[in-house]
């Protein structure tokens, strides 16, 4: 049912509601070079809050060789990998503890929903009909995963940030190739789980590689989501439409840098989702361009701060926390949301769609985000 009184904002993350997550790059990423799931994330979060990844969406650092070196060794850290091993080893922590939502994205829980939602490719951003996983008949689980499979292995896969793999180089201006990646040490799920108090060797990641695949995975747009704001934006009487989302900024000169964008005529940006946020937004909030992310309470206070500003400059009344709901696609971030005041909607991965129904009734009657064709596809 609509609410009494529809939001005055609404108001988006970015990557993983409005285009693909890059999270799903991390998974394809451990996937494809043997690495225990959940282990990037793991050693990430480790590093907070003042690890090399949380400074780069920060703006506190650039994206240049030594935040690449940076980025490599907290992807390389004794203690993390000692723990993490102990973790698996002792079973103690619960599945939703391996991976910490404030950081990056708690894709352990993403990969039960993903089991639970049976997702089809639309939903995954996939290319191909070879990407759909068949499910045994004779699966007590009727073909889910149980949550101590998801969290020894990984069991989904975007082919669309697979292929994304392959411009990856181009992504980084020839200073990476993939056959310079190191993968010879490679650690099985099972060898953390069965082996002795001493972790096996931490495995070789080559933090530049991996972080080009994780930026490559998110360069498609979400199939419901950026649809639904094309729509919204395109609306007369449409509320004020805000982005909150943790960024980077990318070095002068690159393709997906937003200067670089805004050229659509150059050249260097043919191939790349052209996604200006000004062409959308009323309000956009770049994490690293402002020196503070989420879910830092700060960030959303600048958030209601300058769409309060911008309400009055067109002659409203202001806005409050209550007057906008948020859409994003980690628990975390939609906690601090709540907490501030604000409406929530939870963007899950491979069921998009769901977010834009939940958004359509919170606006009210008379509002429609979907195509025909999807609509009756999903609903």
């Amino acid at each position: 049912m609509p609410h009494q009184n529809p939001p005055k904002v609404v108001l988006f993350d970015i990557g993983g509601v409005c285009v693909l997550s890059p999270f799903q790059g991390i998974i394809d990423f451990e996937r494809k070079n043997g690495l225990p799931a959940d282990w990037v994330n793991y050693a990430i979060r480790y590093s907070s809050p003042n690890g090399y990844w949380q400074r780069l969406e920060r703006g506190e650092l650039k994206m240049d060789a030594e935040f690449f070196k940076g980025f490599t060794a907290d992807l390389h850290n004794k203690n993390a990998w000692k723990e993490f091993h102990t973790s698996f080893r002792n079973e103690k922590k619960k599945l939703k503890d391996m991976a910490n939502p404030t950081q990056l994205g708690d894709h352990v829980s993403l990969k039960a929903e993903i089991a639970d939602s049976k997702p089809t490719d639309n939903d995954r951003g996939a290319q191909s009909s070879a990407s759909k996983q068949k499910s045994s008949g004779n699966d007590p689980n009727n073909g889910k995963p149980s949550l101590s499979k998801l969290a020894k292995d990984t069991t989904i896969g975007d082919p669309v940030s697979m292929e994304s793999e392959d411009v990856v180089e181009s992504s980084a201006k020839g200073k990476i190739n993939e056959g310079s990646t190191p993968r010879e040490k490679v650690v099985s799920p099972s060898s953390l789980s069965n082996s002795e108090a001493s972790p096996p060797p931490i495995p070789s990641i080559d933090g530049e590689f991996l972080f080009w695949s994780m930026m490559s995975a998110s360069r498609h747009p979400d199939p419901y989501v950026f649809p639904a704001l094309e729509r919204l934006s395109s609306q007369e009487n449409r509320p004020i439409i805000g982005a909150l989302s943790n960024t980077v900024i990318y070095p002068p000169g690159h393709p997906w840098s937003r200067k670089e964008l805004s050229d659509s005529s150059n050249p260097k940006v043919a191939d790349a989702f052209l996604f200006n946020p000004k062409s959308y937004f009323d309000v956009y909030i770049a994490s690293a361009e402002v020196g503070m992310r989420k879910p830092s309470r700060d960030i959303y206070d600048l958030a209601i701060q300058r769409l309060d500003e911008f309400d009055k400059q067109k002659s409203g009344k202001g806005v409050n926390p209550e007057d906008v709901v948020f859409l994003d696609d980690i628990g975390e971030n939609l906690k601090m949301a709540r907490e501030v005041g604000m409406k929530t909607i939870k963007v899950q991965l491979g069921k998009t769609w769901r977010a834009v129904k939940e958004l359509e009734g919170i606006l009210g009657q008379g509002v429609d985000l979907m195509d025909e064709k999807t609509r009756r596809a999903k609903l």
